[in-house]
């Protein structure tokens, strides 16, 4: 099992597990557990073969069971219910940790999931997102199969992201996405091999935050709704000026919406005040 985790302030406090997208790291989510501050424990995890987590061992054929194993592990391990994050990939990850642990959620928050299983929900426009998307695909491992790193990490990139995002990634980023091209495959196909009806999300019983860039793909805006009308307490919303990474690149906005959404899931004697900017508290 990938045992790989960083972990942010103390133990004994309300838990926040937080899953990055593909080729990133737990360290994605550094800048949301300076917000959160100490008064939750946030847990992000390296996904196999990302920072410092170990390669798929290949023992069976990967599933995303797997890739969920650590953190329903941590989550079997808290003492009260709690909150998941997923972004991109990691809100795929998210979704199948919690079919596995409904019980043990308290609030989900997902920024545009890779769930491309939802698109077999959405009729003849989630048909032709689901073809366009295995067309890319298969470019993508076509590309790395013959070696051609560099042009398969780019139409990755570019496809998911919006194009000139490859460009506009420091040389450091791109080497890591070249490193993770092996792993994609595994992702793609353990996502496709998911068969959920929607009727699984219906039974979720806790708060669902999802989240689009205002210029999210049509491929994200049909999962998202598909996961909006299923969802008895779901609530979409759209992060002004964000594409598919805004956890990222628009931090400083999908980040105190998370927490809002943490917060109005704990209990009501959690003030949301000490998230607060210190001007603002003193002003209150």
């Amino acid at each position: 099992m990938n045992t790989s985790a960083m972990f942010y302030a103390g133990d004994r406090k309300p838990t926040v597990i937080a899953l990055h997208c593909s080729g990133a790291s737990g360290q994605a989510w550094r800048q949301l557990g300076q917000a959160l501050g100490d008064r939750f424990t946030l847990i992000a995890p390296d996904h196999f073969a990302c920072g410092a987590a170990e390669a798929w061992s290949g023992a069976h054929p990967f599933k995303m069971t797997d890739e969920a194993a650590l953190a329903v592990s941590l989550i079997d391990a808290s003492e009260t219910p709690v909150h998941l994050v997923g972004h991109s990939y990691g809100g795929a990850v998210a979704l199948r940790v919690a079919r596995e642990r409904p019980n043990r959620l308290a609030s989900l928050t997902l920024y545009e999931p890779t769930a491309l299983q939802v698109l077999n929900t959405a009729g003849p426009d989630g048909r032709v997102a689901i073809g366009e998307v295995k067309a890319v695909a298969d470019e993508v491992f076509a590309a790395t199969k013959a070696g051609a790193y560099l042009a398969a990490a780019r139409q990755f990139v570019d496809y998911w992201s919006g194009a000139g995002n490859w460009d506009a990634m420091s040389p450091d980023q791109q080497a890591g996405v070249i490193r993770y091209l092996p792993k994609l495959s595994l992702e793609f196909r353990a996502i496709m091999q998911e068969r959920v009806p929607l009727a699984v999300y219906r039974r979720f019983n806790f708060p669902v935050l999802l989240l689009q860039g205002e210029q999210a793909s049509q491929t994200f805006q049909l999962i998202l709704r598909q996961l909006a009308r299923a969802m008895k307490f779901g609530c979409l919303r759209t992060v002004d000026g964000a594409g598919h990474m805004g956890p990222l690149t628009h931090a400083a906005t999908v980040n105190p919406m998370i927490i809002d959404h943490i917060m109005r899931a704990e209990p009501a004697d959690v003030a949301i005040e000490q998230f607060l900017p210190i001007e603002k508290r003193l002003a209150a």
